[in-house]
C-alpha cells in the first residue's frame, strides 16, 4: 500500500476514532481477551477474533445473523478471502496487516460489504491491544 494511501486512512482513522463512530465501551475493548463466549455473544454488534494470518478463531452470533454465515462455517477460515472477500484490499486487509506488523492496532473506519448481500454500510473497528497477539475486529451494523 502507498504511503499517500496509508497516510489517508491514518487521518480518517484519527477522525472516527474521536467522534460519534466509537461504538464499542472502552471497557469491553479492554476486557475482550478475558470475556467469555457467553459475553461475547450477547454484544449488539458483531465481534471476530482474528490470528495474525487472518483465520478465524471466534466469531459471535450477531456476526452470525446479520452476515449469514454460522458461526460453525466461519471459524476456522481466513476472514479476508473465505468468508468476506469484499475486505480482501488495502483498506481493510492492509490496515489489519499493517497492525499485526507494528504489534498493536486500534483504527475505526467507515465500509461497505458487498459481498454475499446488497452493499451495506457499516463501521469497523480493528483493534490489537499492545504486547498480545489478539485481533479483534468490531462492526456496527
Amino acid at each position: 500500500m502507498s504511503e499517500g494511501i496509508m497516510k489517508r486512512i491514518q487521518e480518517q482513522a484519527a477522525y472516527w476514532a474521536q467522534s460519534s463512530a466509537r461504538f464499542v465501551e472502552d471497557s469491553v475493548v479492554e476486557q475482550i481477551g478475558n470475556m467469555g463466549r457467553e459475553a461475547i455473544d450477547s454484544l449488539s454488534y458483531g465481534v471476530i477474533k482474528l490470528d495474525d494470518e487472518g483465520r478465524i478463531l471466534l466469531y459471535n452470533k450477531f456476526e452470525a445473523e446479520k452476515a449469514g454465515v454460522a458461526v460453525a462455517e466461519a471459524e476456522g477460515k481466513l476472514f479476508f478471502s473465505q468468508i468476506a472477500p469484499c475486505t480482501n484490499n488495502a483498506i481493510f486487509l492492509g490496515s489489519f496487516q499493517k497492525g499485526v506488523g507494528e504489534g498493536q492496532m486500534d483504527l475505526i473506519f467507515p465500509y461497505t460489504f458487498t459481498y454475499k448481500m446488497k452493499p451495506t454500510p457499516v463501521k469497523v473497528h480493528l483493534f490489537r491491544k499492545a504486547g498480545t497477539s489478539e485481533n479483534w475486529v468490531f462492526i456496527k451494523w
